[in-house]
């Protein structure tokens, strides 16, 4: 009996193993276009139609709050800086008829910073000209700006037009784009990434909420944008952090703003429920410690100068394997980061990451005999195959 029970539970183990490794096929989306992946690696978790180009409506601020965060950062403006709302960035501005808005004035001036918090929060289309026209002078010289960011960012299928996301022919992005955007935006701009997360903001005694509802129903989520035209219909781009897990979902051209939650919700709960986000290897961990000739040292210290993060479905690290395959002779004299070999990861025998492996340490050229003798070394090391 006690042998048939040890048998049941092995047999057990053995399913809930197999169970573990089990990822299903990602949800079905309704949606023109989508794309899951994980922020830390860019691995595609999910995605539908991820490369066609389609209208972004307000996704667009998420260009112009870039490039507003990133002069900031490079300290030509500051967030307490002033401008005047001119006639065309006024909220009445007849084309602006019907859609978001921050409601500044003609004349009025305005800092920086609260007009930040217009375009991420309110999603002002008034607020978007006013930092275009204060930053390039106009908006057609802001819209050369984005595109030269976007060009630099690799958004290779994304053109703008303009700094709100209005309808035009040649105003374009795409779900892939605007997650490649997203990632950059949280990963080089922190504070600025945070105002994503603000529920509601007041001006002029006019106060107005966060239209992404996944704020308040997610804890998890912590941004980013939606949009909406007519043409577009119902986008939304959102990030959400669980342990040490962020993903970015974005859905493009959904029915409804309910359709764009769910559907996010949907992808994201996919997402943390089969994959993680796994750190296999520490920046300058070592590897081998293998012999190195005509060196001051006889062994040299070999690794990965940079951490080794990927996306696995859950439960699989463990079941990574490593091979680690070195040049025949290491010879010195040798600098850290010159490379001495190869590092492959496999999971269930594929290819998931190959890499060098690089020297952690610097070796200098011994002396003249110490050289010599190992010379005399390598020779017979050669002729037994030691």
């Amino acid at each position: 009996m006690r042998r048939l029970a040890f048998a049941i539970l092995g047999l057990l183990l053995a399913v809930q193993g197999q169970a573990q490794s089990i990822v299903p096929a990602p949800p079905q989306v309704a949606a023109e276009a989508y794309i899951l992946i994980d922020a830390a690696t860019g691995f595609v978790i999910a995605r539908g139609n991820p490369d066609q180009p389609l209208p972004p409506a307000s996704l667009t601020k998420l260009m112009t709050s870039y490039v507003l965060a990133n002069e900031i950062a490079e300290g030509r403006l500051t967030r307490e800086e002033r401008t005047v709302v001119s006639e065309n960035a006024w909220s009445q501005n007849p084309v602006f008829n019907g859609s978001s808005l921050m409601w500044i004035e003609p004349g009025k001036d305005v800092t920086i910073g609260e007009l930040e918090r217009g375009i991420v929060i309110a999603s002002g289309n008034d607020a978007t000209v006013a930092v275009a026209e204060h930053i390039a002078g106009s908006e057609d010289a802001f819209a050369e700006l984005m595109n030269q960011h976007a060009e630099r960012l690799g958004l290779s299928n994304s053109h703008f037009t303009n700094s709100h996301g209005l309808p035009d022919p040649n105003h374009y992005t795409t779900a892939r784009d605007l997650a490649r955007l997203s990632a950059a935006i949280i990963s080089n701009f922190p504070e600025h990434y945070s105002r994503y997360q603000e529920l509601d903001y007041t001006y002029n005694d006019i106060r107005q909420y966060n239209r992404n509802k996944l704020l308040r129903e997610d804890p998890s989520v912590d941004g980013l944008k939606t949009g909406y035209t007519s043409e577009a219909g119902y986008g939304l781009v959102a990030s959400a952090l669980r342990g040490d897990m962020r993903l970015i979902s974005v859905v493009l051209g959904t029915s409804s703003p309910t359709a764009r939650k769910n559907e996010t919700r949907s992808l994201l709960n996919y997402g943390f429920r089969f994959y993680e986000t796994a750190h296999l290897l520490d920046a300058s961990e070592e590897l081998d410690k293998p012999r190195i000739w005509k060196g001051r040292a006889d062994y040299v210290s070999v690794g990965v100068l940079e951490e080794i993060v990927l996306t696995l479905p859950r439960g699989k690290r463990q079941q990574v394997e490593r091979r680690v395959a070195l040049v025949d002779d290491i010879v010195a004299p040798l600098a850290v980061g010159d490379s001495v070999g190869d590092l492959t990861l496999l999971l269930d025998g594929e290819l998931i990451y190959q890499g060098p492996v690089v020297a952690l340490e610097a070796i200098e050229p011994g002396g003249f005999f110490a050289r010599l003798w190992d010379i005399l070394l390598m020779w017979l090391s050669r002729l037994f195959g030691a």
